[in-house]
């Protein structure tokens, strides 16, 4: 609540301000805001052009990802994934594929089992001998590992995948490298298919800060789905499970898919 002497002073400064010719304050503070804006897109483009890093970058980054395994992705957090995931592992889905992108050492791909052959691709072609030490020997008739040297499916079919999944992966792609992956995705996606990324959203602060320190590459929510409308893929769901854990699901067009994802949200009464 205003009180009366805070009116008054109000009213003071309002009347020192009666002669300032606002047509020049504005235009002075449009130029201002207009700079600023440049400066800003000028340094965002710079983070967004930042080049791919190297192979070897890659190796030593999961090498201590899988070191600290309980702090990269806590028990809680893996088992969000997991429910998710959970939710495209039908019935049905024994007589369909899946894709992973950036496997890693297969923490998460036990849990694409539900899909008759779980297709991998990575840059590192020493990640396959140990994920194939955590399925049963059984199993191994199932997995389809591929080197990639950057966005690279040409050994998958098209149309042959229902499901792509990928964690820890996208976020340090430039989006240039994430528009040429999205192309190859459609291609192998049956239409129906899903997909389930994380990535970094750099609208939280989080995500900023590691696409500032050169740790991510810089990327939005706004810019991911520009890309996946770019690809004809309906964006399906936009959501986090906790601050650096940014997903989407989207979808090709089409209904072979034998599985149907419909977003839950609690409707608005009315």
């Amino acid at each position: 609540m205003l009180s009366i002497q805070e009116i008054k002073l109000m009213l003071e400064k309002l009347g020192k301000l009666e002669n300032i010719q606002w047509q020049t304050f504005i235009q002075r503070y449009k130029t201002y805001l207009q700079e600023l804006a440049e400066t800003v897109d000028a340094y965002n483009n710079d983070q967004i052009a930042r080049i791919d890093k190297p192979k070897e970058w890659y190796q030593k980054d999961l090498d201590w990802r899988e070191s600290n395994r309980e702090m990269t992705c806590p028990p809680l957090l893996e088992q969000e994934i997991v429910t998710k995931i959970n939710q495209f592992a039908k019935m049905g889905n024994i007589k369909q594929n899946c894709l992973e992108i950036g496997p890693g050492y297969g923490h998460l791909t036990l849990h694409l089992r539900p899909w008759r052959n779980i297709f991998m691709l990575d840059v590192l072609p020493n990640v396959f001998s140990k994920i194939r030490k955590k399925f049963n020997p059984i199993h191994h008739r199932f997995l389809k590992g591929y080197t990639t040297q950057r966005t690279a499916c040409d050994d998958i079919p098209n149309n042959s995948i229902a499901f792509v999944f990928s964690w820890d992966t996208f976020t340090f792609f430039t989006q240039e490298h994430i528009d040429q992956y999205l192309k190859d995705i459609n291609r192998v996606m049956i239409p129906g298919g899903y997909g389930f990324i994380h990535y970094a959203d750099c609208n939280f602060d989080d995500d900023l800060h590691e696409a500032k320190r050169g740790y991510w590459n810089f990327n939005t929510k706004e810019s991911f789905v520009k890309l996946l409308e770019k690809q004809k893929f309906e964006v399906i769901e936009c959501s986090q499970f906790k601050p650096k854990a940014n997903y989407v699901i989207f979808k090709k067009t089409g209904n072979e898919n034998v599985v149907v994802y419909k977003r839950f949200e609690i409707p608005v009464q009315k």
